[in-house]
């Protein structure tokens, strides 16, 4: 290997290598900050990611192949890498105080999102099935210990369980699926891959292989039939990490989704009217559950399985509009949803947990800011114009339109209008009913500042969802 060769591989994956520096030193770090100065730790952490997607700006203007071909730099990973850097910043915000209330204040929360975080970035790079399960793995990992980091609940060391058994099995079903594919094409890069396939009639055996694949990636985003662990560990986990949860690792799943689907293989696989019917069914799920639920972490659950439905069908729509819809469905929802999660957190105080619907009954007459916030999040996450959520699902719409799915597009909208009834539910919690409790928010500056990022950017988006658009478009495989 030359010189120069080693230094384009550096180049390509310099923001994966600050971020991993970054955390190895912080564990070092958190050896040396006493009792009370936690603080330190949480804007350390803010830094390695504000340094990470500064090389990410400035190395984004060439495509950056690298490792032999298994990992490339290129647009549509800046762009997915930018809402990974969103939700772990303000995910690091929100636990300023959140982590002093549950004692878990410590180095270690803190370097595991960062490898997290690698883990996404890694995803979002990835172009062969090994390195996507290397940067699956390292976040899987990260997110199993986060999900049972509040130690003394059974809950949270419950929903740890649950999604470490539930991980290792998606893990097994994609490996099988990778370990098919390599035997049919020789070759477990997704350019290989899609070559091979390219041209010949349907093998049974590369079907099946798509299934298997399907199985352990749809896993991640939640999706019917591998669904089941959302409610638990959303529940269970602490809220901030339920608040970063459904948003990277979401996001980080489409990535791969997207990266191996999205090529000849699925036209060789017919493997779209497998995603068609998991699109249905899992928005579906989420929208009649969810009307259901008391418990708002559970609700938020739900949503989160409907809102990975519905971009479901943006990758059934494909093409170049169907991607970018998805991308801009995946940023908006990174705001909105850390956006209503902000607010969850910020209701935690003393024994009070701010987890149930009816916790939030009369919020408008003690703090009609908050719930004028709320009312914001919970109307884009319905699709209410004019928020950037109603856009969202409109340019999703579009493509599955453009592409001839007009049944899908339909179906679409009659589950968007039953999961509105559940966010609206809120609402008229929030505003029509009497308060039965003091609120006390911890309203830090840190709380402050996210709820501020989060608002701008779902009023920002829904005033100017075209420069949005146009913006995924050119993130669309290195635009």
């Amino acid at each position: 290997m030359s010189a120069a060769e080693l230094l384009r591989w550096v180049l390509a994956s310099l923001p994966e290598i600050l971020v991993i520096t970054g955390a190895c030193a912080l564990l070092i770090l958190g050896q040396f900050v006493r009792r009370g100065q936690e603080h330190v730790l949480v804007w350390a952490s803010v830094a390695v990611v504000l340094v990470a997607a500064l090389a990410t700006v400035l190395l984004a203007a060439e495509v950056r192949p690298a490792y032999t071909g298994m990992f490339v730099a290129d647009r549509f990973a800046v762009f997915f890498k930018m809402v990974f850097y969103l939700a772990t910043v303000l995910t690091f915000l929100l636990s300023r105080k959140y982590a002093d209330i549950e004692g878990i204040a410590i180095s270690e929360y803190y370097v595991l999102l960062l490898f997290a975080l690698t883990g996404m970035m890694i995803m979002a790079s990835a172009v062969d099935l090994l390195s996507i399960y290397v940067g699956l793995e390292l976040m899987a990992l990260s997110t199993y210990v986060l999900t049972g980091f509040l130690r003394r609940e059974r809950r949270s060391n419950e929903a740890a369980l649950k999604y470490v058994i539930l991980g290792a099995v998606s893990t097994a079903i994609f490996l099988y699926g990778v370990s098919l594919v390599y035997g049919l094409t020789g070759t477990t890069a997704l350019a290989g891959v899609a070559a091979a396939v390219t041209g010949k009639p349907l093998d049974p055996a590369l079907l099946l292989a798509v299934v298997f694949i399907v199985a352990g990636l749809v896993f991640k985003i939640g999706a019917v039939p591998f669904h089941m662990w959302v409610p638990d560990v959303y529940e269970g986990a602490p809220t901030t990490i339920t608040a970063f949860m459904s948003v990277g690792p979401k996001a980080a799943g489409f990535a791969i989704i997207l990266r191996v689907f999205l090529n000849p293989l699925i036209a060789g696989s017919d493997a779209w009217v497998i995603v068609a019917a998991i699109a249905v069914v899992t928005m579906a799920l989420g929208s009649f559950v969810a009307l259901v639920q008391d418990n708002f972490k559970r609700l938020l659950a739900y949503s989160s399985i409907a809102h990975a439905g519905f971009a479901v069908f943006g990758v059934v729509a494909g093409g170049a509009d169907g991607i970018a819809s998805v991308m801009l469905y995946l940023l908006i929802y990174a705001f909105m949803n850390l956006g209503i999660f902000s607010i969850v957190i910020m209701m935690r105080s003393g024994d009070f947990l701010g987890e149930t619907i009816e916790d939030y009954a009369g919020l408008s007459k003690w703090h009609p800011g908050l719930a004028l916030l709320m009312l914001l999040y919970l109307f884009s996450l319905a699709g209410i114009p004019p928020t950037a959520g109603f856009f969202a699902k409109f340019y999703v719409l579009v493509a599955l339109v453009e592409r001839g799915f007009v049944a899908l597009a339909v179906i679409a909208v009659l589950l968007s209008a039953v999961a509105a009834y559940f966010y609206i539910r809120v609402v008229m919690v929030i505003y029509m009913r009497e308060p039965t409790r003091t609120f006390e928010p911890a309203l830090t500056p840190a709380v402050r500042t996210t709820l501020a990022v989060t608002a701008a950017g779902t009023i920002g988006i829904g005033l100017f969802p075209a420069w949005f658009l146009r913006l995924a478009q050119t993130s669309v495989f290195g635009g």
